[in-house]
């Protein structure tokens, strides 16, 4: 028995050896993507990050004062600094010196930016599959965060907005080189035609004018365009179909129906 047991003890610290020397340590600037419970004692924070694409963290997940004071940091598109604790192979990471990077009060105090935020991260978290670096759409997610918690004039155009734009980075931009007045869009091709496109998803020319009004928008002048509720639902309705068609993983959201009926 007593060989037995210094065997096992000897192979629980050749195992927890090998596990830290492979442990690395980085530290990382990230945007929350959503909160999962995985047991009783734990949950698994998904977190955008600006050198390791998407990664899942387990995180302790408790009553006390410093994991209250960790959940209000780990609300979604919370922009944070970390280090992480990086096993490689593995799918799950924890982290420390967790910190904000960017205060989000008007977000989650104001009711539409907080439905906003929430159809954000809850788009981002279905459209987000890869662990691989992308610097320039971290960096559009991350500067879009900012604006939003800023923005004073054209909130409710804002979703739109950044969901056009975030075509452009997950490769399915609409070619608006190929348009002009009075012509078809292609959904599955992503182009417009003079012709109707035969046997696939196509935009009439009245709500194909409407993707060359939104390739003008930006944060910058979302305020100066005005629509009303009607015409901002379709227009919402007709993008995330334009993405389900280029996307299989983002199938039904729940945060649009909010939108809906919280944006005037």
């Amino acid at each position: 028995m007593n060989i037995r047991k210094k065997w096992v003890n000897s192979h629980l610290l050749i195992s927890a050896t090998s596990t830290l020397s492979a442990l690395m340590k980085e530290k990382l600037h990230g945007i929350v993507l959503n909160s999962l419970k995985w047991n009783e004692r734990h949950k698994i924070v998904h977190i955008y990050t600006d050198t390791r694409g998407l990664m899942g963290f387990i995180v302790p997940d408790s009553a006390t004062r410093s994991a209250r004071m960790r959940n209000s940091m780990l609300m979604p598109l919370s922009l944070v600094e970390m280090e992480a604790n990086i096993i490689p192979n593995k799918d799950l990471s924890t982290f420390h010196d967790l910190r904000r990077t960017h205060q989000l009060v008007n977000i989650y105090s104001d009711p539409v930016k907080s439905a906003i935020a929430m159809f954000v991260s809850e788009l981002l978290t279905h459209c987000i599959q890869e662990q691989e670096r992308n610097q320039a759409m971290f960096g559009y997610i991350e500067n879009s965060v900012k604006l939003l918690e800023e923005a004073r004039r054209g909130v409710a155009n804002f979703h739109i907005c950044f969901l056009y734009h975030l075509g452009v980075f997950i490769g399915i931009e609409p070619d608006m080189g190929t348009y002009s007045d009075g012509c078809w869009f292609d959904m599955r091709e992503g182009v417009f035609t003079r012709s109707v496109p035969q046997g696939r998803q196509a935009l009439p020319p009245d709500r194909a004018s409407v993707l060359h009004t939104l390739s003008r928008i930006n944060f910058g002048n979302m305020h100066l365009f005005r629509f009303n509720r009607d015409q901002r639902n379709e227009m919402l309705d007709t993008i995330l179909t334009y993405y389900r068609l280029h996307n299989s993983t983002l199938g039904t959201l729940r945060s649009p129906a909010v939108l809906k009926q919280l944006l005037y």
